[in-house]
């Protein structure tokens, strides 16, 4: 089938920092399959932190000569093979006329509550932000220096009564974590995700957690699950480490089995990123589909976000 691959930015409502750097839009790259007058296409984020760029994706999904099942042996679990496979999951449904999970034999997605990510920034920044979107249902805020207490007790009196997750994002020393931890348990603090670096997580395992702990960046598709285990409580599933749609729900069926709580989250991306992700998603212990509610401008026909969550795609999106 005929790829092509075409690079799209997206600005976002507001400057987005994590602890390793800030940035003011989305770059992305769209792959698109085109056969039989259809059309399918898949969106992918590349991430430096695992060594990739919008030039080396870009030539992976322009090399690509195969089909289907020529996938999973021909590009490695990341941005690449994600936008690839998300782009033939949309073709077939697209040609077959039906929706995707009705392919995969699934009921049709119900909404799910995502969570609001809040940026890193000064206490008293993040405060604001905090009071801003009180109303959300779930708050994320993204942390991962060792000066992060104040942070903390000023994003929880600026929502008071707001369910918080806190992302590290790999920035917290083994002593910094052990530290926070009673803290995040005092302050409501319902998770924390990757509090240490992947590869220097092993204190995890030596440790009570009390809070549950998520594997992110140690976690990647199901390969990753025999080096997590006695460390990590729930694994976050995200499409751009997976490889695509098929690899994450492989992912989050053997997670499930080996018993794991799940997250799905994502890179910072437009509706079409996310919309295979609704799928995923439901009945997960935590969403983190917010990308879209970062962006100051998004896809035609973008997703559907209300007070029960994030909706499934329309067809003329995806799947």
């Amino acid at each position: 089938m005929p790829i092509s691959v075409a690079r799209d930015v997206f600005q976002l409502a507001q400057v987005f920092t994590i602890s390793r750097g800030s940035r003011t839009q989305a770059e992305v790259l769209t792959a698109t399959i085109a056969a039989d007058g259809v059309a399918g296409r898949g969106e992918c984020v590349p991430y430096a932190r695992y060594g990739e760029t919008l030039e080396s994706v870009t030539d992976q999904i322009a090399g690509f000569t195969g089909g289907w099942v020529d996938l999973p042996d021909a590009l490695p679990a990341g941005a690449a093979r994600n936008a690839l496979d998300c782009a033939f999951w949309d073709h077939a449904a697209k040609s077959a006329g039906k929706r995707v999970w009705d392919l995969l034999g699934l009921p049709m997605p119900r909404p799910e509550i995502t969570a609001y990510t809040l940026s890193l920034d000064t206490p008293d920044a993040m405060e604001k932000q905090a009071t801003q979107n009180a109303f959300r249902p779930l708050l994320k805020i993204k942390l991962g220096t060792p000066d992060d207490m104040a942070r903390l007790e000023a994003v929880r009196r600026g929502a008071p009564d707001a369910p918080i997750i806190v992302d590290a994002n790999e920035g917290w020393t083994a002593e910094v974590y052990a530290d926070l931890a009673p803290h995040l348990i005092r302050l409501g603090v319902q998770m924390v995700e990757q509090p240490l670096p992947a590869g220097q997580d092993g204190m995890l395992a030596e440790i009570d957690r009390p809070l549950p702990v998520c594997a992110d960046e140690s976690c990647h598709d199901r390969a990753s699950l025999p080096a997590l285990k006695g460390k990590y409580d729930m694994v976050n599933v995200k499409l751009d480490k997976t490889g695509g749609l098929t690899e994450a729900l492989a992912l989050k069926a053997q997670a499930l089995a080996e018993g794991y709580q799940v997250m799905v989250g994502c890179m910072v991306g437009s509706s079409l990123a996310m919309a295979p992700a609704t799928i995923l998603a439901q009945g997960v212990a935590f969403t983190d589909l917010d990308g879209p509610l970062l962006l100051a401008e998004d896809r035609d026909e973008p997703l559907n976000f209300d007070e029960n969550g994030v909706h499934p795609p329309a067809a003329a999106l995806w799947g």
